[in-house]
């Protein structure tokens, strides 16, 4: 449970929370670009199932203080495009093995799943910010992109941008709950562990990237 913040300027706090939510959504943007062009999905269904269910869950069930939750509004519209990308393109990559109709039935038990899993640690943990699953999910989220591309062996629905954006966007709000938690080594561990998979997906992307004969900084 996390207990007596440090107090922090407001302003420096607005800074670093609407610098994230700005990062974050460049990052859906391109992801849903990218997912247009390539005819794919760009996030990682898992990790899409666990936004989603943030997104929802601190905007109407345990709602954010302004200016989080304008920027929780917005994530969700944009990550509801990125599900209909998935449940659209997703089918073409569902195990082979796997009868056709648990595709949807699959993302229907995840999303539940999710959203129960991050409502309940809310409960358990009194975290109604949703600090612990915030981070939780994001580092779930950098393992699933290195296998997702991984997995893909090509850059499909992907490109450097999405991933140094999603990088950056999540800094901002380190930095933050680190000045507001910094005895907290459970936080620690999840900062220090997103920026060194999101550096690691990164630089294996610019690899791939290369060995495909494009240049990693032309393609959105």
């Amino acid at each position: 449970m996390l207990k007596n913040p440090v107090h922090i300027d407001p302003t420096l706090s607005s800074f670093l929370m609407v610098s994230s939510g700005l990062f974050w959504t460049i990052t859906y943007l391109l992801i849903l670009r990218r997912g247009y062009e390539d005819k794919t999905y760009g996030m990682p269904m898992v990790a899409l199932c666990a936004n989603v269910s943030w997104e929802f869950i601190f905007s109407f069930v345990y709602p954010h203080p302004q200016p989080q939750l304008a920027i929780d509004y917005l994530w969700l519209l944009f990550d509801l495009g990125i599900v209909g990308q998935y449940l659209w393109y997703g089918r073409k990559e569902f195990p082979e093995q796997l009868p056709p109709r648990l595709f949807y039935g699959t993302f229907l038990f995840t999303l539940v799943y999710c959203a129960l899993t991050i409502a309940f640690m809310a409960q358990e943990f009194e975290d109604y910010i949703g600090i612990y699953a915030a981070f939780a999910q994001n580092l779930l989220m950098s393992v699933l992109f290195i296998r997702m591309l991984l997995k893909r062996s090509s850059s499909k629905g992907q490109s450097l941008y999405i991933g140094l954006s999603k990088l950056v966007g999540t800094v901002f709000p380190s930095i933050l709950f680190y000045l507001y938690f910094p005895h907290s080594n459970l936080l620690l561990l999840l900062f220090i562990g997103i920026f060194l998979l999101d550096l690691t997906y990164v630089g294996l992307l610019y690899r791939k990237l290369k060995a495909e004969n494009l240049s990693p900084w032309r393609k959105l």
